[in-house]
């Protein structure tokens, strides 16, 4: 696994940020900021710390596919720690096997930190090699996206 670093500078408070960006009030929200990754994008189930969640979209043959995760740890507003453990592919859920042991316990962790109405997302994520370059460009996009709904 490699470890990737992203960060952004918003000017908006930490709430409204961290409500954006996890779709907290209304799920388009999240689903606007992270279509940069896939048109499709959304998730499944809940930011509670320990609940299951399902991040998915449709591929192009009209399967759902995406990553089985879990929430590890969820502080409003300061920190949100995401567990990936499985796939979904066309509906399935897999969790053991080759294609998931690349990808097993891999985090993605979301941390906000507010400083005089403007508040900095840094992403700190666990990658495979094979899709380093395809993180190192969309991510830096996505956060784009995110900045300027927030900013809104």
């Amino acid at each position: 696994m490699k470890k990737l670093q992203f960060k952004v500078s918003i000017n908006a408070p930490v709430n409204k940020v961290y409500d954006i960006m996890l779709g907290t009030n209304s799920k388009s929200t999240y689903e606007q900021w992270t279509s940069l990754f896939n048109p499709t994008s959304t998730y499944e189930g809940s930011w509670d710390k320990g609940n299951k969640i399902l991040f998915i979209g449709v591929d192009e043959k009209g399967e759902k596919g995406g990553m089985v995760s879990r929430i590890a740890e969820n502080i409003p507003n300061r920190f949100v720690s995401i567990q990936h453990y499985g796939l979904l592919k066309a509906d399935k859920e897999i969790t053991e096997g080759p294609e998931v042991q690349k990808w097993a316990n891999g985090f993605e962790n979301y941390s906000f930190e507010e400083n005089n109405g403007t508040t900095t997302v840094t992403v700190d994520l666990d990658t495979t090699e094979d899709f380093l370059d395809y993180m190192n460009q969309t991510y830096p996009k996505a956060l784009g996206r995110l900045k300027e709904l927030c900013e809104k």
